[in-house]
């Protein structure tokens, strides 16, 4: 059997550039999976294992958002040059810059998944189904539902936390320690970490440029410029065939999760229950089955032959 074949590049964007990653090939009767990395200022590397649905006969596109990883860095950009307007425009221009806007599917993760499901309410005729992964509706409910979380951590866990970040000492090393002790709840729960998400960690840490101003210090201290953004207004427009997953101990709670299964007409919500913010990497079996099967339902041809149910 022939190796799946791999091209990488970049696209130019506006006077910037967009890293991209193909693994199989476009164009060759199934649409394209366009993978759209978390964050704000994420890279796609966590997102890799995603590539193996290329097998499948699923051409399969990565790419490193403006800002980090192999697209053009702008480490001294206003904070206020990073919008979602900007990502959703190089979102489109990658599209037709690989020649697949006429025919692709888009799997949103975390962050990645709001702007999916902004790019898909715009009903782009090519778009043939959403995968929102792990994603919440609005950061007004994510905080919201941080407090939550963050009051079930162990005694002194918050109030060491809470207590650096009204000092502005967020980059110490105890506020780091309280910091895991989250992340290994909400954010992933596998010991030892995967090379992939380690790999995303080190770029995020190397430049943080994109994550701090849109985000924060950490995914619980939402303070940057998306603190009010949400996508519900948006998700009665979209049109495609939805597929919803999140985990039973996602940073995404349910309740930040909702919007999405009630309110996109033609979308389905799976809980995986071993799982938190990384199912493709918590529950890889699982996810490869679920995924595989909505990706079946949208058929060979791309055409929206089957009717995926709400519930």
């Amino acid at each position: 059997m022939a190796p799946t074949p791999t091209a990488k590049g970049t696209v130019p964007f506006r006077e910037y550039a967009t890293w991209y990653r193909v693994t199989g090939r476009p164009g060759a009767g199934r649409p394209a999976l366009v993978v759209v990395h978390g964050g704000p200022g994420s890279t796609h590397d966590y997102l890799l294992p995603l590539a193996g649905f290329a097998e499948r006969g699923w051409p399969v596109v990565h790419y490193d958002q403006l800002g980090n990883g192999g697209s053009t860095r702008l480490p001294d950009a206003d904070p206020g040059f990073w919008t979602p307007e900007l990502f959703l425009d190089e979102l489109d221009n990658l599209l037709n810059r690989l020649d697949i806007a006429d025919n692709y599917v888009l799997f949103g993760q975390s962050w990645g998944g709001m702007l999916a499901a902004w790019h898909a309410s715009a009903r782009p005729a090519g778009l043939r189904g959403l995968v929102i992964a792990n994603s919440p509706a609005s950061y007004p409910l994510w905080r919201k539902e941080m407090d939550v979380l963050r009051a079930q951590l162990p005694p002194g866990v918050d109030e060491t936390l809470r207590r650096h970040e009204e000092a502005g000492t967020t980059d110490s090393d105890e506020y780091l320690q309280a910091m895991l002790t989250f992340y290994s709840r909400h954010v992933c729960r596998l010991d030892p970490l995967p090379g992939e998400l380690a790999a995303t960690y080190m770029e995020i840490f190397t430049d943080p440029t994109v994550y701090r101003a849109m985000n924060g210090p950490n995914e619980f201290h939402v303070i940057g410029s998306l603190r009010d953004w949400s996508v519900i207004d948006y998700l009665p427009g979209i049109s495609v065939p939805t597929l919803i997953i999140s985990g039973r101990h996602d940073e995404a709670t349910p309740a930040t999760v909702r919007p999405f299964e009630e309110l996109i007409p033609n979308a389905r919500w799976e809980i995986f229950e071993d799982s938190s913010h990384l199912t493709h990497l918590e529950e890889p079996e699982r996810f490869t089955e679920v995924l595989g099967g909505f990706l079946d339902t949208i058929g060979a041809n791309g055409a929206q032959t089957t009717t995926v149910s709400g519930g």
